[in-house]
């Protein structure tokens, strides 16, 4: 057969495009319940300091991204009936659902045993748990299907599952709380129903689909000759000498540089959005609309972006215009809220997103570049140490950009317990969430 024949070759069907793309809801009724709301139970209800609750959540992000690498060895070594990834997926999830109810359910005590208890199970969670499902469900895209086309496709599911089930948290989760019995029961409650609901659609998800036997995977191609002849490259050189390229990598460093600002900004607004709908606008359901404010937009973003590159034929024009446009567009949003004018600040956050969101679609595109050029001048293949920018990028910035929010918070007075919050924090709020 031809490489041409099996490139075309279709995999899956459609249904187990959409339940692998499912998966994407389950991973999100944890990460999004955590990433958003944490902060307000723990200060809110609890009565915890946000400054020290940011400092172990960064604590916790060093050894995030330390278990990366163990559980990527972990799943290759793995032989099982389920294959490579599935076991972890599944059995990933388990652990994950227990720690999300078991971190909304911290037992009253000494507020220094809470603190503990938080950062064993927030630890347990990102670290162990959610790591190996997560490292898992995206290794299944290059296990289930060798077309091209469908693992951009699966890739489409996921992103909308993911935006679909952000939105709707958005909208529901403070409701669910109230609708439960308010404060530690509320969030009890709400916690274990998307405990239950992510448990159940992971499973789907990762029965749905079913990993191509060894073989096949590495079938003689020639994609399969040049990928050996990269292995063989790469292991020549060994792991010591990549590295030292790579840390002499100005792309690398820039690319890696880039992914820490994008993610700090973006774990400082995640984190500071349920605050600032509730003690600025005064309604914490608002958390929905903002939701949509923010993702609809890149999505629109990322439907365009192609076909603007393609025009300027340059992905950093589009990127640099894009946010030169978003950034002036920022200040008609922060009048208007300043003014508290709910429909303009709505409308003009959403024509900055539509700016600002082409540099989602084109990181990896960047990353690809990067590492293309570095192949022609080194010789060296080295891709999967390439694209770690991406992974450490996100556990660094968002690392930070998550404690920040508990530090600022302190440094602004706010008190999670009381009823009207002090003029310096409600500013604060409004910073965290508006202006950055």
């Amino acid at each position: 057969m031809s490489a041409t024949a099996t490139t075309e070759k279709k995999y899956l069907k459609w249904y187990q495009k959409l339940a692998y793309g499912s998966g994407d809801l389950a991973s999100n009724c944890s990460y999004g319940l955590v990433s958003s709301f944490v902060l307000l139970y723990l200060t809110g209800t609890l009565g915890l300091d946000s400054a020290i609750i940011g400092s172990l959540m960064l604590a916790s992000k060093v050894l995030d991204g330390i278990s990366d690498v163990i559980f990527g060895t972990l799943i290759d070594r793995t032989h099982s009936k389920l294959g490579k990834a599935r076991p972890w997926m599944l059995f990933g999830q388990v652990g994950v659902s227990l720690c999300l109810f078991l971190l909304f359910a911290i037992p009253a005590g000494s507020t220094t045993m809470q603190y503990i208890y938080f950062f064993i199970v927030y630890t347990a969670l990102n670290a162990v748990f959610y790591t190996a499902n997560g490292i898992a469900y995206s290794s299944l895209v290059a296990l289930i299907t060798k077309n091209n086309n469908e693992r951009v496709q699966l890739g489409s599911f996921r992103f909308m599952f993911a935006v679909v089930t952000n939105i709707f948290m958005g909208f529901a989760v403070t409701g669910m709380v109230e609708k439960f019995g308010s404060g530690a029961a509320g969030w009890r409650t709400t916690a274990l129903i998307f405990a239950i609901v992510g448990l159940v659609v992971n499973t789907i998800s990762c029965l749905a689909v079913k990993e191509l036997p060894d073989e096949e995977l590495s079938g003689n191609t020639s994609e399969a000759a040049e990928e050996g002849k990269a292995v063989a490259e790469e292991k020549k050189h060994g792991f010591a000498e990549t590295a030292k390229i790579l840390v002499h990598n100005k792309y690398y460093l820039m690319i890696l540089a880039i992914y820490i600002v994008y993610y700090i900004m973006s774990n400082l607004t995640t984190g500071a959005g349920v605050f600032c709908a509730t003690y600025y606008w005064g309604d914490g359901s608002l958390l929905g609309q903002f939701s949509m404010m923010k993702m609809f937009p890149v999505i629109i973003a990322l439907a365009f972006a192609p076909v603007l590159i393609k025009k300027t034929g340059s992905m950093q024009k589009v990127n640099f215009w894009g946010y030169a446009i978003s950034s002036v567009l920022g200040i008609p949003m922060i009048y208007f809220a300043m003014q508290k004018n709910l429909s303009m600040f709505l409308l003009f956050m959403f024509i900055k997103g539509i700016f600002a969101g082409t540099l989602s679609g084109s990181l990896n595109a960047l990353i690809a570049e990067a590492s293309g050029y570095t192949t022609r001048t080194t010789g060296i293949h080295m891709d999967g140490m390439m694209y770690s920018c991406s992974s450490l990028g996100v556990k660094v910035g968002g690392g930070i950009g998550t404690a920040a929010v508990g530090w600022l918070l302190k440094l602004g007075g706010f008190v999670g317990t009381a009823t009207v919050q002090s003029e310096s924090a409600i500013r604060m709020i409004f910073n965290l969430y508006i202006t950055f």
